[in-house]
């Protein structure tokens, strides 16, 4: 038998897919294994380290997380998916200032990835919470950032730590949360924490031990110590009173509108933007569409000197607002706003937001049967995409309209290029989707027996999401397919 070491019998793309769909089960112990040997087939893979940094993050392993994101940005220093993680981790590890810089970075990097925006506003909330107004933050935002002195500071601290009598210790561990905070805090963790308490008191059991020789007791106290860090952790992350200052700086800014600093209106926006997204993505498009028109109006009364990124911004609201009228179902109007926001990036030279206004024309296209317009669309699109996963699900928008032109070779071709980004990528649910495509043009084609194959490949790819409505739709298929297929070996037969 041939050494398996020689010869790798797994792909780069297979051991990211079942990965990933550990990672997605909860078991990130076993998902980590895949994404090691991953990178031991393609080193030093950007996209591979954001995927274990954030395994190592569920896992509570912060260190770890922090050198992959490092290492990610080491290869590319505007990868932005390497500028979030490495906030997020620094955010987790308590390090706001320090992950504030970063989300600033990233949204200056990619200003159409809301989510850096959620990321500053966290972040400044958490140092509020600590310190009071950020405007008292002063942060060096050099293009490498040292930690060296953080570092050295928190040595410090443990060794003043270390240095403290006892009884300083036990009047800090004393101070107790209100358990109405607390619960809020903690959630359905505090009900836990509760039952661990009425578990010290039982004198008998914490004076047991495991079969391995571990005493109760020193578990029992182990995880409160941990629920305890969870709830100071959830305190700053999201803290009950928090936003008290910023709704305080608001009602500030609308008695006086005229007076405002430029800095207590992107606060304002902030919020409101904040605000847009939310209420689309909890189904009242038409209040968001409102809201979104308002601030609007508000922004282009506003001077540049006021608001430096305002034709960012126009851009960015014509967009929410075509968003939520294609949820209205209003589709010409959604069109118009999205033809707004594409002329408003191209005057601007905004190639992130061009290539957003694109896919959102694209997608209204398709919805409205012009499926050729569609794929015109999407087609400029493609130059712009910067990742093997957009591209994955853009090759299968562009497939799927050629499928519905009937022109099922182009479609199998766009199919097969989807599949081949979505291998790149290791993501399951876009190979699965790829898949389904390339048979349904084969099936197209009369090709049955290639179908019936890329039908099973499916059902696995299925299977590891997964999706039992998937399985039953390919299942559905594969009858058919299977039935086509056998009519037509009985109908050769006879001739």
């Amino acid at each position: 038998m041939a050494d398996g070491d020689d010869l790798p019998v797994v792909t780069f793309g297979s051991l990211m897919t079942e990965g990933t769909a550990l990672s997605r089960r909860g078991q990130h112990d076993k998902a980590l294994g895949c994404f090691n040997d991953a990178l031991k087939l393609r080193a030093g893979d950007k996209h591979c380290l954001i995927t274990r940094s954030r395994c190592f993050l569920k896992l509570g392993d912060t260190e770890n997380s922090l050198k992959d994101a490092e290492a990610s940005l080491q290869i590319d220093q505007t990868f932005s998916e390497g500028l979030y993680q490495k906030a997020e981790t620094l955010y987790t590890m308590g390090d706001f200032e320090f992950a504030l810089v970063f989300y600033h970075r990233g949204r200056r990097l990619r200003p159409d990835l809301h989510k850096f925006q959620l990321g500053i506003n966290k972040a400044e909330e958490a140092i509020v919470n600590c310190i009071g107004n950020p405007s008292s933050v002063k942060l060096e935002t050099k293009e490498k950032l040292c930690f060296v002195s953080r570092q050295a500071e928190s040595k410090k601290d443990k060794q003043k730590q270390q240095n403290k009598p006892k009884d300083q210790k036990d009047q800090k561990q004393a101070k107790k949360q209100s358990p109405k905070i607390e619960q809020q805090l903690l959630g359905q963790l505090y009900a836990d924490k509760a039952y661990l308490e009425k578990l010290l008191k039982d004198e008998d059991l914490m004076q047991s031990s495991t079969r391995h020789g571990v005493k109760v007791v020193d578990l029992v106290l182990g995880g409160i110590s941990y629920l305890n860090r969870r709830r100071d952790f959830w305190q700053q992350q999201k803290p009950i009173y928090a936003r008290v200052y910023e709704r305080k700086a608001l009602r500030q800014g609308r008695a006086r509108d005229t007076k405002q600093k430029p800095s207590d209106i992107g606060r304002s926006i902030a919020k409101d933007m904040e605000d847009i997204e939310l209420l689309l993505a909890r189904g009242s498009a038409e209040e968001s569409c409102r809201k979104a028109e308002r601030l609007l109006k508000k922004v282009q009364a506003w001077s540049e000197n006021e608001v430096p990124n305002k034709n960012e911004l126009i851009g960015d609201l014509h967009s929410c607002i075509g968003n939520a009228q294609l949820a209205m179902g209003q589709m010409e109007a959604a069109l118009r706003s999205h033809k707004m926001d594409l002329d408003c990036a191209r005057q601007n030279a905004m190639t992130d937001a061009v290539s957003r206004a694109l896919d959102n024309i694209g997608h209204v296209y398709a919805r409205i049967g012009k499926f050729q317009q569609a794929i015109n669309t999407w087609e400029e699109k493609i130059p712009l995409a910067q990742s093997s996963l957009e591209k994955a699900w853009l090759f299968h928008e562009i497939g799927r309209c050629y499928l519905e032109l009937d022109k099922a070779g182009v479609a199998q071709d766009y199919g097969q290029r989807s599949l081949r980004s979505a291998d790149e990528e290791g993501d399951v649910e876009w190979q699965l989707h790829a898949t389904v495509l390339v048979a349904q043009a084969q099936v197209k084609l009369k090709d049955y027996r290639s179908a019936i194959l890329n039908f099973e490949r499916a059902l696995e790819k299925a299977k590891l999401v997964p999706s039992e409505a998937a399985q039953n739709g390919i299942i559905a298929a594969l009858d058919n397919v299977s039935k086509s297929f056998i009519a037509e070996l009985n109908k050769s037969h006879k001739d």
